[in-house]
């Protein structure tokens, strides 16, 4: 590695660089429902507002990932910076439906364009065993940045603040990390020995790869459905749905940050099967289950604790470990496959995502319009994202089916 490169100034300007995509993530769930009310909206076009963000992020990883080798992590970094800016200060400035999908798209390339630079150049600055756990801290700040913004979210729209503003405040971590990587010399790109992209395709079109890419769709949805739509779904719940979403991805930021070594060490096809029985099961008790959790304080004060919390920690156990241990199961299993494949993995999830977004908006307008027969007030709210949130039991309930295959037959295999 050249002298002059500043790795832990690098670093630490990646982490500011996930953090706003994390942010980007966290606030638009935070204010869709206000973007609906703003503009009019409906739930299936504020789904199409959704895929723009997963669609952008993929195109940017397929397009900046090839050109690393090329470009380097430099220019790549600063066509991120200036997506986001243009696609924030876009949204802010929004006059309707159209100008909130391409302003969203725009925010969506540039967190890819983040990944994209950042995973290989961090690859480059550290050697050995650093290099796993720097990457692995790293990651931990996608969870982290979204609980910075849900509990920013909360507190600003607590206290009466738009959902510009809310937007605005994502350029902080932007222009910090901006200022961070300015005038500092970059790590000139390693590239690494190995397979062929002719092998690299060989080995994706293998019928392992192919099914693990079908799983990596699911996945990917299991987690980011529940995530990104749970201010419409749980907002008439009596739960704070960016508390909700707060709960889960700090679990995951604190699981993958200190139960990363161990999860390594077990089965990977193991976890992915545990991992989907407790998705199905969080997700199916936040569409079925309501009431309190009564406790004493003290004081002698009662308490009653939505019991809805408990149902995102599970879910939260359940998807803590998915994203990761895919990738790492085909690295694993499919070496060949290359780092070409794994980013058309990465790729397959948030491609996955963007098309779900306006087909679930699409099941919670006809909930909502089923549920408006025989309901009135909060309760067709509350009718309706209940049953959206159980028609998304269906993803990890495959996840469970396909996971038991691959575990089981891979114990056979291995025993023979």
């Amino acid at each position: 590695m050249n002298q002059t490169v500043n790795a832990n100034r690098l670093f630490l300007a990646s982490c500011f660089a996930l953090i706003t995509t994390s942010m980007a993530f966290g606030i638009r769930a935070g204010v869709l429902t206000q973007l609906g009310v703003s503009f009019k909206l409906d739930n299936e076009q504020l789904g199409y507002v959704n895929q723009m963000a997963f669609l952008g992020f993929p195109i940017a990883m397929i397009i900046g990932g090839p050109l690393y080798n090329v470009l380097g992590p430099k220019k790549i970094i600063w066509v991120a910076f200036f997506t986001h800016v243009i696609g924030l200060v876009m949204t802010i400035f929004s006059g309707g439906f159209w100008t909130l999908l391409i302003s969203t798209f725009f925010v969506g390339f540039g967190n890819g364009t983040v990944e994209a630079a950042c995973n290989p150049m961090i690859s480059d600055m550290f050697e050995g065993k650093d290099k796993t756990k720097m990457l692995n801290r790293f990651h931990m700040w996608f969870p982290g940045g979204i609980v910075i913004a849900t509990l920013l979210s909360q507190y600003m729209t607590e206290h009466n603040m738009g959902w510009q503003l809310q937007i605005a405040s994502i350029l902080i971590p932007a222009v910090i990390y901006a200022l961070l990587f300015f005038g500092q010399t970059f790590p000139v790109a390693k590239v690494e020995g190995g397979a062929s992209t002719g092998e690299n395709l060989k080995a994706m079109f293998s019928p392992l790869y192919l099914f693990m890419l079908a799983c990596m769709a699911l996945t990917a949805i299991s987690e980011f459905g529940p995530e990104q739509w749970i201010g419409p779904i749980m907002s008439t719940s009596g739960a704070s749905p960016m508390i909700i979403l707060a709960i889960v991805t700090g679990l995951m930021a604190v699981g993958r940050y200190f139960a990363g070594p161990i999860v390594h060490k077990l089965d990977a096809a193991g976890v992915l099967l545990v991992s989907a029985i407790l998705t199905a099961l969080g997700v199916y008790l936040m569409s079925n289950v309501n009431g309190y959790i009564p406790f004493f304080t003290q004081t002698g004060e009662l308490v009653k604790l939505q019991v809805v919390y408990l149902w995102a920690i599970i879910f939260a156990l359940g998807v803590c470990y998915f994203w990761p241990t895919m990738i790492g199961y085909v690295a694993e299993n499919i070496p060949r496959s290359g780092a070409f494949g794994l980013s058309i993995m990465g790729g397959m999830g948030m491609f996955a995502t963007s098309i779900f977004q306006p087909i679930i908006g699409k099941w919670l307008d006809a909930n909502t319009a089923e549920a408006a027969k025989t309901l009135k007030g909060d309760a067709v709210a509350l009718a309706a994202g209940q049953a959206t949130m159980g028609q998304m039991v269906l993803f990890p309930a495959i996840l469970i089916v396909a996971f038991a295959g691959l575990y089981f037959l891979g114990k056979k295999t291995s025993n023979a």
